[in-house]
């Protein structure tokens, strides 16, 4: 966050109508500004107000004289330097920060702005902020982050060795205000860049970039057709290539005063920088016009730090407050990756109708989802999408199936999830073939990806989320009292807590392919191997609520204890460890640092992390180094699934969907779906008990 400012004004003054607006993007500004100092409002300012100015726009000579004159602070306001998807000027999404400079703009350097006193001045030698700082950085590289973000970083590159000469749109107004001399001669100045790229280096390929607002046909840049003629070395980048792929085929940089030629310093480049703009003259480019005053020389990770974490005001939308760029770098992930894999549009296949209002809100954000019965359905170029369970072996779309941390109620009484797994190689509950999953825990961990996942375990724990959260249950006295004799009668028993299953379920079908294969199986081969031990059985929800086949009528006379209604979090504290065909439970037992056998073959077992007694994959054997509790929470809860928050309609991280189950604002499904349930488990009910 940056520094308090000299002073916290009484007002904050709009001289325009813009700041006060209906649209999104004048609400999100104004809700940003009034959290870091006040709510913008008309009026003519006073001593201690101070007046706003969007950075040198065309209306900002209002702020200036209305400042001026009333002997009022002057505060200038520009976008963060990670923005959006979409340019601001396609006008469907807000900022996700602001940058509120109380001396200048960032991108004009005839006055020191509050980013030039940051570097000129602030130490940057704190070890934990330069820590931050490095993950940070790794993290916005390997997620292609820029400014702009429709870009498609699976496009193939262009051919490594060209130099990447940078276009910016004309009569922006970094440029306008980007040379200490005055207003900037732009086209002398890109036409000069562009000749000294070609004379430099020799017989190398020179490849324009485009900004997105000129390639979208929005606004103007500097250069056109003329400057690359069929045939010869200078040629335009076609297609939404991403800033760092870019990077990594360039031998050298070309840049006025663009944020991609920050991005390139980050990106390890030495850009040649023709203009004079916040990064340069700290001696990390080579400047044609060095900033006299700027004499420090700094890091890449001292700039990174002080320009994208001390600076701007960082706006998390989901929770409604400022943040720190570490939850944005994390909203912005969830975000992409839903743009990224929707964009193209699908038709999904094998989807009930109760389920296509969530799948809709899922994955129909880009494109609408077009729903077909026949799997050959023709796709039209839209990827096919698959419910993992209602499609065949030989599907090769992508499979989708609910997540492990899904709902406030089950699936099978019609509750929307809030995450979803989705996967293009299997499913992760079929280990006959490699899952997306599978590839991601025998993967490494991107970089922060540890502490990421131990945290995420932590809030875990300590919320006491589970995957259907369901209310937890009386532990009935009776039971509790039984409990603690048995372990006085049997001090060095272990208490060994049995999960029930869906015996109909495809984690059982696919899962189980030893010779135990139903709860009752499993209680027997658990009290055979522990006849000491005291079992606990919990049958599974579904089943108790008489929706799926599962029930073990004699479960009393096969186990010690049976817990009718109680919870997966109050159950896990009652056992030393778990014993389990695939249930979701023993993932969360791995979690809880309890012991877990498996009899059949679950996402989590064959990774040195279980005892296995029942088949395992040669492939998970295999992997090296072996996978620790922190990759598998980091594939099965962050890279494996989807998640929408409820509140909001928006992808959000899993660290968000964990906050509102744990307060309760998960969201419960429609009216017409909650009859739907009822009468589907009363028709459950009566065919299952007339098929006995």
């Amino acid at each position: 966050m940056p520094p308090d400012p000299p002073f916290r004004p009484d007002r904050l003054i709009a001289a325009s109508g813009g700041f006060l607006g209906p649209s999104r993007q004048a609400r999100r500004i104004r809700r940003i500004l009034e959290l870091a100092a006040s709510r913008p409002r008309f009026g003519l300012p006073k001593a201690r107000d101070a007046v706003l100015a969007w950075g040198h726009s065309p209306r900002a000579y209002r702020a200036e004289a209305l400042a001026q004159r009333r002997g009022a602070a002057l505060w200038r306001v520009e976008d963060a330097f990670i923005r959006s998807l979409a340019p601001g000027r396609a006008g469907k999404e807000p900022p996700m920060g602001l940058l509120l400079d109380r001396s200048g703009v960032y991108y004009d350097p005839s006055v020191p702005s509050d980013l030039e006193t940051l570097l000129s001045t602030h130490p940057l030698d704190d070890g934990a902020l330069m820590a931050r700082a490095r993950v940070a950085q790794a993290r916005i590289r390997a997620l292609h982050l820029s400014k702009y973000n429709q870009h498609d970083p699976g496009l193939p590159p262009p051919e490594p060795g060209y130099v990447l000469v940078i276009d910016q749109v004309r009569g922006d107004a970094s440029l306008s205000h980007g040379h200490e001399t005055g207003a900037l001669q732009a086209d002398r100045l890109f036409r000069e860049m562009l000749i000294r790229a070609q004379e430099v280096h020799g017989q190398a390929r020179v490849l324009i970039r485009a900004h997105p607002e000129t390639s979208t046909g929005q606004r103007a840049g500097h250069y056109g057709p003329q400057d690359a003629p069929a045939g010869g070395r200078v040629s335009f980048v076609d297609g939404a290539h991403s800033p760092w792929t870019l990077f990594d085929g360039a031998i050298a940089v070309y840049t006025v005063s663009s944020q991609m030629g920050f991005e390139s310093v980050l990106a390890g480049h030495r850009p040649r920088v023709f203009g004079q703009p916040f990064y340069a003259g700290w001696g990390l480019s080579d400047d044609e016009d060095p900033p006299q005053r700027r004499r420090r020389r700094l890091t890449r990770t001292q700039l990174f730090a002080a320009a994208m974490m001390l600076y701007p005001l960082w706006y998390d939308p989901l929770r409604d407050r400022l943040c720190e760029l570490e939850e944005i770098i994390d909203q912005m992930e969830a975000r992409l990756r839903a743009y990224r894999e929707d964009r193209g549009g699908y038709v999904a296949i094998g989807m009930r109708a109760w389920k296509r209002p969530a799948l809709q809100a899922f994955f129909g954000r880009e494109k609408p989802l077009v729903f077909a019965r026949d799997p050959g359905a023709p796709a039209g170029g839209r990827r096919v999408l698959g419910w993992a369970s209602a499609v065949p072996d030989s599907f090769d779309g992508v499979r989708v199936e609910d997540g492990f941390i899904r709902s406030a109620g089950l699936g099978a009484s019609l509750v929307p999830p809030l995450s979803l797994a989705v996967d293009d190689l299997g499913i992760y509950y079929d280990p006959r073939q490699e899952s997306r999953l599978e590839r991601l825990i025998a993967g490494l961990l991107p970089a922060g990806g540890t502490e990421r996942a131990a945290r995420l375990r932590d809030a875990v724990l300590r919320s006491g989320v589970t995957k259907y959260n369901l209310a937890p249950g009386v532990m009935a006295q009776g039971l509790t009292d039984r409990l603690a004799r048995l372990r006085a009668k049997r001090p060095d028993a272990p208490a060994i807590l049995i999960p029930g299953q869906v015996e109909d379920d495809a984690s059982i079908l696919l899962g189980a392919g030893g010779p135990v294969r139903t709860n009752r199986a499993l209680l027997q081969a658990a009290r055979a191997a522990h006849p000491h031990a005291i079992l606990i059985y919990k049958p599974h929800p579904d089943v108790e609520a008489g929706l799926r086949p599962g029930a073990v009528p004699d479960a009393a006379t096969l186990a010690d204890i049976v817990l009718d209604g109680i919870g997966a979090q109050p159950a896990l504290a009652l056992a030393d460890e778990v014993w389990t065909l695939t249930s979701g439970l023993g993932f969360e037992a791995l979690m809880r640092g309890r012991a877990v056998t498996c009899l059949g073959t679950p996402f989590y077992a064959g990774w040195g992390l279980t005892r296995d007694l029942g088949p395992v994959p040669e492939r998970r054997l295999g992997v090296f180094p072996r996978p620790d509790l922190d990759r598998l929470v980091h594939a099965a809860l962050i890279a494996y699934p989807r998640y929408l928050d409820p509140v909001t309609g928006i992808p959000c991280p899993p660290e968000l969907a964990i906050e509102r189950l744990a307060a309760g604002r998960a969201g419960r499904g429609s009216i017409r779906l909650r009859i739907m349930s009822r009468l589907q488990g009363a028709l459950a009910s009566h065919t299952w008990l007339w098929r006995r």
